[in-house]
C-alpha cells in the first residue's frame, strides 16, 4: 500500500527522454516505483491522470525571494507555476551577512536593483540573523510550501566587510580580500549554493549607488575564487553588461580554472550589440572544450517591462502633461487624463529630452505594443506596435498608448520588449534554448515587482514553445521540461531532485496541458505595508507535489506546507 499513486498519465520524466504512459508510485517524500499502467499496486490517495502530463517539479535557479522567505510561506508566484525548487541570492544581492546598522542600505539595494518595494522589505523583513549561516537557520525555521536554496552575494559581503568603502567599490585591501573569502567559504560550508556577483551598470541602489562589487580588481574576484575552491562546492553566478560580456571572458575562464566551480553568466541579446550571443556560444564551447563549467543562463522570452499607470515605468510618465498627475490616485488619474483637453496636451506639448534608456522608454513607439485582451504576446508582430498602428490609423502614438493604459479602468498595459527582441521575434531564443552550453533562468521570480512578470516563465516554456508558436519553429515539449528540471538541478549539485525515477525525490507536475495557460497580469497590492507587485496566475496545474505532499489542486494550494531549506549538494538516489 502505498502513500500515493499518480495513475495513467503521459510521463516526461525530465532526463530529454520522449513521454510514455506510466503509474508513479510515491512512499514518503520519495518516488518508489515507475511502471506501465496498472502496475505499481494501490494507494492509501490515488490521482487520475488521463489524458494528463506528468513532469518533474520545475527548478528555478535564478529567483530573488530572498527577503520574500522570511514573511511569505507560499512563495508567489513560482508555486502558481509548477516550481517546487527555487535558487535565491543571484545578481550580488541579499540579505546577509548584515550588520544592524547597515539593514536599511541593504533594504535600497535590493529595492533598487531588483525594483522590491522597500515598504514591504521594511515591514516584511523578519532579521534576527547578522551571518549568512544565521540568516539559512532563520530560514530553515520557518514553513515554506517548496524547497529554496540560497547563495551569498558580492554586495552585502563586501558592505560587511569594507563598511562604506566597500560601498563605494573602493579597492579592497589584501586583509579586506581575506576577510571576505573567510565568509563566503563559511557559508559555503554552512550550506549556501554558490556565490554571485553583479558587475553592469545597470544594477543600481534606490539612491543610484552600484551594486558593491561592481568595480572591482580580478584579484578580489581570485581570491573568492579561491574560497570557493577550499570550499570544494558552490556556483559563481555573474551579471554582465550584455554588449561588453566578451571583454570579461579572460578573468572568468581563470575564476573557472581556480575554483574548479560551474561559472553561470547572464546572457541576454541587447540592441546595442544584437549579435554578442553568438561569440559568448562560441566562448561557452571553447570553455566545455577545456573541461571548464562554464554556462550561461537564458531566458525563455523577450526581458521586457509590462508599462502601466500603477507600475515603475510607462510612456507618459516624463511627459509635462503628466506631471501634475503623478501624486494622484489611480482613479483620479484616469479621470484626469480622459479628459479631451488633458488628451490634447500629451500630443501637442513636446517632451523634454533626457537622453539614453529614458528617452527609448517613453519615445520608441516601435518597441511599445499594447496590450489586447487577457493575454500579453511575448512575441508580438512589428505591424502590432504602437508606431505602426498610429500610422495605419492616422492618429497619434500619443492617442494610442493613453487608450491602451487607460483600458480596465486604468488597468491597461504597453508591453516593451528590452531583451531578447532585436530582430522583432525570439528567433534568437530559439537558438539560445537549443544550445548545450545553455541553462533556462533569468525568470527573476519574486522582483521587479513594478515592471517585470516572468516568475510564470516555466509555464510559458511548455504553453509558448512547445504548443502555441506560430511565428517559428516550437521546442520539443521533452527538452523544454529537461531544461527546467534535470538541467538546473544538476547545474546546483541537486542530484536527487528533476527527474521521475526509483528513488528522487517526489517532486512533481500533473498537468492539463490542453488547458495550461495565463491569466492577465494584474496589479496586487498583497505585500506587507499593501506595496504593489504584478502577479500573473496559472491554469492547468491539477496537482504539484513537492517531497510527496500534494501542495496544489487544481491551481490552489491546498494548505501543505513540505518545504525546506537545501544546505549545500544533493547526492543522487542509490539505485
Amino acid at each position: 500500500m502505498h502513500d500515493l499513486v499518480i495513475h495513467g498519465g503521459t510521463l516526461i520524466d525530465g532526463t530529454g527522454s520522449a513521454g510514455y504512459a506510466a503509474d508513479i508510485a510515491i512512499d514518503g517524500e520519495r518516488i518508489t516505483a515507475v511502471g506501465e499502467p496498472g502496475t505499481t499496486g494501490s494507494a492509501r490517495r490515488e490521482l487520475d491522470a488521463t489524458g494528463k502530463l506528468v513532469t518533474p517539479g520545475f527548478v528555478d535557479v535564478h529567483t530573488h525571494y530572498d527577503a520574500q522567505l522570511s514573511w511569505d510561506p507560499w512563495v508567489t508566484p513560482s508555486s502558481w507555476h509548477g516550481c517546487t525548487t527555487v535558487v535565491v541570492g543571484n545578481c550580488g544581492v541579499g540579505f546577509a551577512p548584515a550588520e544592524p546598522r547597515r539593514h536599511d542600505e541593504l533594504i535600497e539595494l535590493m529595492e533598487g536593483v531588483e525594483d522590491i518595494p522597500g515598504a514591504a522589505l521594511v515591514e516584511g523583513i523578519t532579521w534576527g540573523w547578522e551571518s549568512f549561516g544565521e540568516y539559512l537557520d532563520v530560514l530553515e525555521a520557518q514553513p515554506h510550501v517548496i524547497d529554496f536554496g540560497c547563495q551569498i552575494g558580492h554586495g552585502p559581503v563586501r558592505a560587511y566587510v569594507m563598511g562604506d568603502r566597500g560601498v563605494r567599490n573602493e579597492p579592497a585591501t589584501a586583509a579586506d580580500i581575506g576577510r571576505m573569502a573567510d565568509i563566503v567559504e563559511a557559508a559555503l560550508e554552512a550550506g549556501a549554493l554558490g556565490f554571485s556577483t553583479s558587475q553592469t551598470a545597470l544594477h543600481r541602489s534606490k539612491s543610484g549607488e552600484y551594486v558593491p562589487g561592481t568595480w572591482v580588481s580580478t584579484d578580489e574576484m581570485f581570491g573568492l575564487a579561491d574560497a570557493m575552491s577550499r570550499a570544494g562546492t558552490g556556483v559563481f553566478q555573474g551579471a554582465y553588461d550584455h554588449p561588453e560580456l566578451p571583454e570579461q571572458f579572460g578573468w572568468l575562464r581563470e575564476f573557472a580554472e581556480r575554483s574548479g566551480r560551474p561559472v553561470a553568466v547572464n546572457l541576454n541579446q541587447s540592441d546595442q550589440a544584437p549579435d554578442v550571443w553568438q561569440q559568448v556560444l562560441a566562448w561557452l564551447e571553447e570553455m566545455q572544450r577545456l573541461g571548464l563549467p562554464v554556462v550561461a543562463e537564458v531566458a525563455g522570452r523577450s526581458i521586457g517591462i509590462l508599462m502601466c499607470l500603477e507600475g515603475t515605468a510607462h510612456p507618459l510618465m516624463l511627459h509635462p502633461a503628466y506631471a501634475d498627475l503623478a501624486a494622484m490616485s489611480l482613479g483620479e488619474r484616469v479621470a484626469e487624463l480622459r479628459r479631451p483637453e488633458r488628451q490634447e496636451r500629451f500630443v501637442v506639448e513636446r517632451q523634454p529630452e533626457y537622453g539614453g534608456f529614458l528617452d527609448s522608454l517613453t519615445r520608441n513607439f516601435d518597441k511599445m505594443f499594447p496590450v489586447v485582451g487577457d493575454v500579453v504576446d511575448y512575441e508580438p508582430p512589428p505591424e502590432a506596435s504602437v508606431r505602426a498602428r498610429a500610422e495605419r490609423s492616422g492618429v497619434a502614438p500619443e492617442r494610442i498608448v493613453l487608450d491602451a493604459l487607460l483600458e480596465n479602468d486604468g488597468n491597461g498595459m504597453v508591453y516593451y520588449p528590452l531583451f531578447n527582441y532585436s530582430q522583432g521575434d525570439l528567433g534568437v531564443t530559439y537558438d539560445l534554448h537549443r544550445h548545450p552550453d545553455t541553462r533556462m533562468g533569468l525568470s527573476d521570480g519574486g522582483a521587479h515587482c513594478g515592471a517585470i512578470c516572468d516568475g510564470g516563465m516555466p509555464t510559458f516554456m511548455l504553453t509558448h514553445w512547445t504548443r502555441d508558436r506560430t511565428r517559428g519553429p516550437k521546442l520539443p515539449l521533452e527538452l523544454v521540461v529537461h531544461r527546467q528540471t534535470q538541467q538546473t538541478a544538476e547545474l546546483y549539485d541537486l542530484h536527487d531532485r528533476g527527474v521521475v525515477a526509483p528513488g528522487y525525490r517526489a517532486d512533481l507536475n500533473v498537468i492539463d496541458y490542453d488547458r495550461l495557460g495565463f491569466g492577465a497580469p494584474r496589479m496586487a497590492h498583497d505585500f506587507p505595508a499593501a506595496a504593489r507587485r504584478l502577479v500573473q496566475r496559472a491554469t492547468g496545474y491539477v496537482a504539484t507535489i513537492c517531497a510527496g505532499s500534494v501542495i496544489v489542486e487544481d491551481d490552489e494550494f491546498t494548505g501543505e506546507l513540505p518545504g525546506r531549506l537545501i544546505r549545500g549538494p544533493q547526492p543522487a538516489p542509490s539505485r
